[in-house]
């Protein structure tokens, strides 16, 4: 219901202090507003670091399955042809890869692959590639 300031004036004097009254009550707190925004932004970042910690969890055990595949290298070729070391098993697949196919190059066994160093670390290479630069240095 719309008031206008000539309807204010035919508006009996003891409902004039109720229309302000409720006028007031109806403006929300900023405070508790804001509270509120909050609140509803810390449970929706909770509840989707939830489901993304299920998510990475359920994907760990599931790969984890014995016999299951996985990739145990890869190596660019192109901006998009890839060749693939496939493992299966007990067979290791060499697998060319591009945008419309997938080829078999050979076939091993997972015997017959040749066991590779353990990968360094990038942190570790870097700490000892600073170490003897360090080294270097302070010697002159």
């Amino acid at each position: 219901m719309k008031i206008s300031a000539s309807g204010l004036s035919a508006l009996p004097i003891p409902l004039l202090p109720a229309l302000a009254h409720a006028s007031e009550a109806a403006v929300p707190a900023p405070a508790g507003s804001v509270a509120q925004m909050l609140l509803g932004l810390v449970a929706t970042l909770a509840l989707l670091a939830g489901a993304l910690y299920l998510l990475k969890r359920l994907q760990g055990t599931r790969a984890a399955t014995p016999g299951a595949m996985r990739v145990l290298g890869a190596t660019a070729l192109g901006t998009r042809e890839k060749v693939v070391l496939l493992g299966v098993g007990g067979k290791v697949l060499v697998l060319g890869v591009t945008p419309g196919r997938i080829n078999t190059l050979h076939t091993l066994d997972a015997a017959d692959l040749p066991e590779s160093p353990a990968p360094v670390p990038p942190a570790a290479e870097f700490a000892s590639r600073l170490r003897q630069f360090m080294e270097r240095r302070g010697e002159k």
